[in-house]
C-alpha cells in the first residue's frame, strides 16, 4: 500500500467508467501524479452523474464495469505506476435500496431497521411525499404514487412532503437516508467491498465524504483505520476561519477547501473591498455587511426544510422548537466537536457559548443540554448544524451577498479581502504534512481560472464598475442577481447562452429571492433565459482578453502554490489547462484528456502542472517549508518558498496582485500586461538558498541573487530544482 504523492480526479459516470480510466493511465502518469481519485463506485441509482446516491453497497457499479472491469482498470493503471484512490460514502444511501424496502414493510423488526437512523415517534416511519389531491393506489403487492413505489401493506405513512421525513436525511434531500455506520454490523456490510479492495492491494487510500453528517467521525476514522491497516484518508470536512480538523480524528487532513480559501486570498487586492462593496450594494440593494444576510438566510433555511430535525431535537431536549431552531441559526461552524459520555472539549463551548450569545435567553436551557445532556441531543444537535451551515451559506447566503464571488466559495468568507503573504507561510508551516490541497473540485462554485479572472477585479474596481454600468444599461433583468450575472460571463467566457442561462437559473434557485427549487415561476424563468441570450452577444469578451495576462499570472501563480505547499496536491480533471466552469453540474461536463492546448495560457499551466507534478515525486511529502523573502520596492508583490531539508530541493515563486505590478512600470494602457509586469519589479530581487538551480520551465541556471524581473520575464512563476545535488 503506497502513499499518495498528489492524486487526479476522476468523475465516473455511465459514459466513463473503468475501462475509459485505464486508457487515460499512460497521459496520468506522464502529467506526474502518483495516485488516481475516483469518484464514487458503489451501484447507485441509474444513470447517477455523481454515485453519492449509492443503492447497493454489495456491488461495484455495473454501468463503470462492475468488479471485472475495476480488477482491469487497476492492472493498468499499476502498469504505469498509478495507484487509486475511492471516495466513499458513509453518511448516507438512496431510498429505494433492498434493506429500506424491507423496513417499510415490516416496520422495527425488519432486520435492516437498526442501518437507518430513524424517528420511529408514532411507530411508523413518515414518507414525505404526498403533494396533490391525487390518492395512492393500491397494485397488488405495491402501492404507487405518482413515480413513487412502496411495499403494500407497509409500516409506514406517507405524509406532505413539506413536513420532513422520519428520518435523518442528507441535508435536506429526502431520498437520501442517513445510515447508522456507528454500528459496527452496519459498519462492515456498507464497506464490504471497500474492505477487500484496501485488502488485495487494488486501493491505496479513501477520501470520507460529509463526516459531520456521522454520528461519531472520531470513532469511524478509527475503525476505518484499524480495519484499513492504516491506510492514506483524508475526510471532505469544511473548516471555518481559524478552525482547524481536531488532532484525535484518525485521518491525514482534509480535501483542501481551507487551503483553496487561503491561496485564493493571496490573489485578491484588499484595497478592492471598500469599491466593490459599494458597486455591490448600489446594484443589488443588499447590506454591506454579508453576516445580517448569512443569518437571514439561515433563519430561512431551517423554517424551509428542517421542521422535522428541530422537532426531533427539541422533543429530545425537552426545549421547545424555537429555541433549538434560533441556537442552530447563530452556530458558526459545521460541527462543534464534542462527544458524548466526556467533557466537551473547552473550544467545544466556546464555539456553543458564542453562538448562544447572539441568541434571546430562551435559547439557554438548550444550551445546557447541547453541552451536559444526553447524548441523543448532543450527537443529534451536531448532525443538524452541517446541513443547517451548508444550505444556509452556501447554498443561499453565497448567492445573495457577492461583491466579488471569486470569494464565494465553500467555507469561504465571502467579506474576507486578501491573504497576507505572512499569513499563507503561517498556515503553511502548520499544515499536516500528508493533508489534501486543492484549487477545483466537483463542489466548488467555480472553476480556480474563473476565480483567477475575478480576483484582477479587485485591482480594477473602477474599470470594472464603468464595465457593468454599460453593459446595465444595454441589458437588465433582476438587480437582484445582475451583478452576479455579470461577474460569470465576464469570467466564464466564452460560454454558450445554454450553459450561462442554466447557471443562473440554479443561482437564481440557491438564492430563493424570486424563485426557488420549490417555488418555480415559468415566465420568471422565461425572462431570465432571454436575459442571458442578450447578455452573451455584448462585448464582454472585450474585457476578459484586457485582464486575462493579469488572470494567466494569478492562474499560474496559485497552481504552483497548490502543486508546492506541504501536503498531497489535487488536480481536478481538465485543471491541468485551463478550465473556465461553473457550480455542477457545469464543473462535471465531459473532459477531453491529453488535449492540445489551445492557447498560451492553456500551454503555460499544462507545463507548471507538468513540472510540478513530476517535481513532487523526487520530493519527499514532509519535507520542510521554508518562506522566501523578496528584497526591494516591489518584494509584496512575490510569494516564494522553498521545500526540502538544508540544503532544500526546490523553490516556488509566483506574482501576485500582478496589476499594481504592472502600474509600476507606469504603463500607459493596463492591458499592456505581461511587459510591464516585468518592468515592474525595478531592482527587487530573490536570494536562492546555496548551491546552482535549475529553473524547469525554462531550462535556466541560477545562484545566489537574482533580480526578479530577470527570473520572471517569461513566466509569472518559476519553478527551480537543486540542480547541484
Amino acid at each position: 500500500m503506497s502513499r499518495p504523492v498528489s492524486t487526479y480526479r476522476v468523475q465516473l459516470t455511465p459514459a466513463f467508467g473503468f475501462a475509459q480510466v485505464g486508457e487515460i493511465a499512460g497521459y496520468l502518469r506522464d502529467l506526474g501524479v502518483s495516485h488516481v481519485y475516483l469518484s464514487p463506485i458503489l451501484q447507485a441509482t441509474p444513470g447517477s452523474l455523481h454515485g453519492y446516491d449509492v443503492t447497493d453497497h454489495s456491488r461495484i457499479r455495473e454501468e463503470f464495469g462492475g468488479a471485472k472491469g475495476f480488477r482491469e482498470m487497476a492492472e493498468l493503471l499499476a502498469a504505469q505506476d498509478l495507484g487509486i484512490i475511492l471516495d466513499i460514502v458513509p453518511n448516507h444511501m438512496n431510498t429505494t435500496n433492498a434493506q429500506f424496502w424491507s423496513v417499510l414493510a415490516e416496520g422495527p423488526a425488519s432486520p435492516y431497521a437498526r442501518w437507518f437512523d430513524i424517528d420511529w415517534d408514532g411507530g411508523k416511519v413518515a414518507l414525505p411525499v404526498l403533494g396533490d389531491d391525487v390518492e395512492p393506489v393500491v397494485d397488488g403487492d405495491v402501492l404507487r404514487y405518482h413515480e413513487h413505489v412502496f411495499p403494500h401493506p407497509g409500516h409506514y405513512r406517507l405524509v406532505d412532503w413539506r413536513q420532513g421525513p422520519g428520518y435523518r436525511r442528507f441535508f435536506d434531500v429526502s431520498s437520501l437516508i442517513g445510515l447508522r455506520v456507528e454500528d459496527p454490523e452496519v459498519l462492515f456490510a456498507t464497506h464490504e467491498v471497500i474492505f477487500w479492495l484496501l485488502d488485495e492491494g487494488l486501493v491505496d487510500g479513501l477520501r470520507v465524504d460529509h463526516p459531520d453528517g456521522l454520528a461519531d467521525p472520531r470513532g469511524y476514522l478509527e475503525r476505518l483505520r484499524a480495519r484499513s491497516g492504516g491506510a492514506w484518508t483524508v475526510v471532505e470536512k469544511i473548516l471555518i476561519g481559524e478552525e482547524r480538523l481536531p488532532e484525535d480524528w484518525a485521518c491525514e487532513g482534509t480535501t483542501g477547501y481551507e487551503v483553496l480559501n487561503r491561496i485564493n486570498g493571496l490573489f485578491v487586492d484588499p484595497a478592492g473591498e471598500a469599491p466593490l462593496v459599494e458597486l455591490f450594494t448600489r446594484l443589488t440593494g443588499q447590506p454591506a455587511d454579508f453576516r445580517p444576510v448569512m443569518a437571514e438566510a439561515k433563519r430561512e433555511v431551517i423554517e424551509l426544510f428542517f421542521g422535522a430535525e428541530i422537532r426531533r431535537l427539541a422533543r429530545a431536549a425537552g426545549c421547545a422548537p424555537a429555541a433549538v431552531a434560533e441556537l442552530l441559526a447563530a452556530m458558526p461552524v459545521y460541527r462543534a466537536y464534542m462527544a458524548p459520555g466526556e467533557p466537551p472539549p473547552p473550544e467545544s463551548v466556546e464555539i456553543v457559548e458564542r453562538a448562544a450569545a447572539e441568541c434571546s435567553p430562551a435559547v439557554q436551557p438548550f444550551v445546557q443540554q447541547v453541552l451536559y445532556g444526553p447524548a441523543d441531543v448532543i450527537t443529534r444537535f451536531q448532525q443538524t448544524c452541517g446541513p443547517v451551515m451548508a444550505k444556509g451559506v452556501e447554498d443561499t447566503a453565497l448567492y445573495r451577498w457577492f461583491p466579488l464571488s471569486c470569494l464565494n466559495e465553500v467555507g469561504g468568507d465571502p467579506d474576507l479581502f486578501g491573504v497576507p503573504v505572512a499569513d499563507f507561510h503561517a498556515f503553511c508551516r502548520e499544515l499536516r504534512p500528508h493533508t489534501m490541497t486543492t484549487l477545483s473540485t466537483h463542489d466548488t462554485k467555480r472553476s480556480e481560472d474563473v476565480r483567477a479572472r475575478l480576483s484582477v477585479l479587485s485591482e480594477l474596481p473602477g474599470e470594472w464598475a464603468q464595465a457593468v454600468s454599460e453593459w446595465s444599461a444595454a441589458v437588465s433583468f433582476d438587480p437582484r442577481l445582475d451583478y452576479l450575472a455579470w461577474q460569470n460571463l465576464m469570467a466564464a467566457w466564452p460560454i454558450s447562452a445554454e450553459r450561462f442561462a442554466d447557471y443562473l437559473l440554479k443561482a437564481a434557485r440557491e438564492a430563493k429571492t424570486a424563485i426557488s427549487w420549490i417555488k418555480p415561476d415559468q415566465g420568471y424563468e422565461q425572462r431570465l433565459r432571454d436575459f442571458a441570450a442578450a447578455a452573451v452577444k455584448l462585448p464582454v469578451g472585450e474585457f476578459t482578453e484586457r485582464i486575462d495576462a493579469f488572470a494567466m499570472a494569478n492562474s499560474l501563480g496559485a497552481k504552483l502554490v497548490q502543486l508546492m505547499m506541504p501536503g498531497v496536491p489535487d488536480v481536478y480533471q481538465g485543471n491541468e489547462q485551463t478550465d473556465f466552469s461553473l457550480v455542477d453540474p457545469d464543473n462535471r461536463r465531459p473532459v477531453t484528456f491529453g488535449r492540445s492546448p489551445m492557447s498560451r495560457w492553456d500551454a503555460a499551466k499544462l507545463a507548471v502542472t507538468t513540472q510540478a507534478l513530476r517535481l513532487r515525486r523526487r520530493l519527499d511529502p514532509a519535507a520542510p517549508y521554508t518562506p522566501i523573502l523578496a528584497d526591494g520596492e516591489a518584494a509584496e508583490h512575490a510569494i516564494a518558498f522553498a521545500r526540502g531539508d538544508d540544503p532544500p530541493q526546490a523553490v516556488a515563486v509566483a506574482t501576485r496582485l500582478p496589476v499594481r505590478l504592472a502600474r509600476r512600470a507606469q504603463a500607459e494602457e493596463v492591458q499592456a500586461g505581461e511587459r510591464e509586469m516585468c518592468l515592474g519589479w525595478g531592482g527587487t530581487t530573490l536570494t536562492l538558498p546555496t548551491g546552482t538551480w535549475r529553473e524547469l520551465l525554462t531550462g535556466g541556471l541560477y545562484t545566489g541573487r537574482i533580480p526578479l524581473a530577470h527570473l520572471l520575464a517569461r513566466y509569472p512563476v518559476a519553478l527551480l530544482e537543486r540542480h547541484d545535488l
